[in-house]
């Protein structure tokens, strides 16, 4: 199982999941994409087709000739690549909080792009706490801030530079696989919580439609980090997971792109 973690995110966005999918039976490899945390820092700008084929560097560097693919608002993008690109590396997808990008994507509200272009600026920490409100959805703001909390100590272990994001984000927009998607023949099940302002559900609901015999699963009131705001959503993947394959049960590890 790889996972493919969001834009300005290391693998260590993956601790809530990651012991989920162990427990389900699955070998989890979770890795630092180019440009933060614990991999190399290449110039920028990165696109979504070089961070695709680092993910099979993780593969090759992990031994694997494929693996089931869960990835995360630009991680889901790079999944989508990666599928397009290396389709007999892939056994099944999961893309969570994610879009198909290009001109029929549903785009974001003004003040949450003018968020994601300033966001670059911002120290570190601030940067993590400016971002909460379009992160999570309003339940847990109001009633589990306690969760959030733990979000942000294991976002600022590796805490992310600018040149990096900015790398990322440059990939994240330029991203576009929409007409290409009918071509892909993997079980696939699209995740999206219908409160999420940074990547609107409707994007999900364009990518189960691009897929053919996709499912979706919308979760009521959860915002962008759904693993966060629906404790369950892990669960129901490892579930269709185990549906729709048979995993090889092997120990949890993290791998970093060299």
């Amino acid at each position: 199982m790889l996972l493919v973690m969001g834009l300005g995110m290391t693998a260590t966005g993956w601790w809530r999941t990651a012991p989920v999918l162990a427990r389900a039976g699955f070998r989890v490899i979770a890795f630092d994409n180019r440009g933060v945390g614990r991999s190399s820092r290449p110039p920028g700008p990165y696109s979504v087709t070089q961070m695709a084929d680092d993910c099979i560097a993780v593969l090759d560097a992990a031994g694997e000739s494929s693996a089931h693919v869960y990835g995360i608002s630009l991680g889901g993008m790079i999944a989508q690549e990666l599928v397009l690109r290396h389709p007999a590396r892939v056994r099944s997808l999961v893309l969570g909080a994610t879009t198909p990008g290009g001109r029929r994507a549903v785009p974001l509200a003004d003040d949450v792009r003018a968020f994601f272009e300033r966001r670059g600026d911002m120290p570190a920490e601030e940067a993590v706490w400016a971002s909460v409100p379009y992160n999570y959805g309003p339940q847990t703001r109001e009633r589990h801030a306690e969760r959030i909390g733990e979000d942000v100590a294991q976002r600022l272990r590796f805490p992310i530079e600018p040149d990096g994001y900015r790398a990322q984000l440059a990939a994240a927009l330029d991203h576009s696989a929409l007409d290409r998607l009918p071509t892909v023949a993997h079980p696939t099940l699209v995740v999206h919580g219908d409160a999420d302002v940074m990547v609107p559900p409707g994007n999900g609901e364009l990518l189960a439609g691009a897929i053919p015999g996709a499912e979706l699963l919308l979760l009521p009131g959860a915002g962008h980090l759904f693993p966060t705001d629906a404790p369950d959503a892990d669960e129901r993947v490892a579930d269709f997971l185990l549906r729709t394959s048979s995993p090889t049960v092997h120990r949890t590890t993290e791998r970093t792109p060299s």
